[in-house]
This record gives C-alpha cells, structure tokens and sequence, in this order.
C-alpha cells in the first residue's frame, strides 16, 4: 500500500550555473509543492500503513527551514535545481521515515522532479 502527504511552501532561489541572460538566473520565487509517499504493509490493528500525524510531525519542522527562504544559502542547496531541492528533502526525511518511498516535487503546476532515492 501507498499513501502520501502534500506540502507546500514558498522559496526564493536562483540558479548560479545557467547561462548569463538564463531566466532562472535572476532571484526569483516558486510556491512548491511537495508530496511525500510512503509504501508499506498496513498494520493489522490499527489499519493504516503510517498515522499522517507522525509523517507531519517530522516532514513540518524540515519544510520551516526553507519556507520563506532564499534558498541558496542554505547548506547543501547552493545551486538548487528542482532535482537538487528534491534530493536535499529526501536526505533531511529519509532517515526518519524509512518508509518514505518517493518525493515529488512541483516547482510550478506544470513542472517538476520525482526521486525516488539513489
């Protein structure tokens, strides 16, 4: 079974290695929004595969750090692609939900990264 949870947040970055004139060049922001899935075996009792309040409680305190942020100062996302911030949220979650089978990022509604881990 898989379930997911959407977030959402609101970041400024800008892209330091595309070409001088690059849109994404300048410093600009995206409303993103990400889903987190996770994949396992529901639980007999309590019939759920993980309570979302939990997946909350880790995935909340880790989108804070970049909400609102310019996102290139920020360690580890000092060129931060799509798939970069994709890969960044992946190594903050991982750890902590080893069920997590997915992330998708959408930079735009039309536009976006899945990883699915290395």
């Amino acid at each position: 079974m898989e379930i997911f949870k959407q977030f959402t947040f609101d970041s400024a970055h800008f892209l330091p290695n595309v070409h001088d004139g690059h849109k994404c060049k300048a410093i600009h922001g995206h409303t993103y929004r990400m889903v987190v899935y996770i994949e396992g075996e529901l639980d007999p009792h309590l019939g759920w595969v993980m309570d979302f309040a939990d997946l909350k409680k880790v995935v909340d305190p880790i989108v804070k750090r970049i909400d609102h942020q310019l996102m290139n100062e920020i360690p580890g996302l000092e060129n931060p692609t799509c798939e970069r911030i994709a890969v960044w949220f992946w190594d903050q979650i991982k750890p902590h939900v080893p069920l997590m089978s997915r992330i998708e990022l959408h930079e735009t509604p039309t536009s976006g990264a899945v990883y699915r881990g290395a």
